[in-house]
């Protein structure tokens, strides 16, 4: 199995459970968030988002 495989089989994972991903990165952001100072937020957003950007160009 090469890294060929690995990425095809990451992008189906990321094809069928993409909803649960994103409500992952979402709990991990409020998580960051409620732990560091408010004055972070817009980076945790900023991060978040682009996140989520990544993997929808990558379905």
């Amino acid at each position: 199995m090469g890294i060929d495989d690995l990425v095809g089989k990451a992008k189906d994972a990321l094809a069928q459970h993409g909803d649960a991903v994103d409500d992952a990165i979402d709990k991990v952001a409020e998580t960051v968030k409620e732990r560091t100072n408010d004055d972070q937020d817009k980076t945790v957003d900023s991060v978040t988002e682009k996140a989520k950007d990544f993997l929808d160009k990558q379905k």
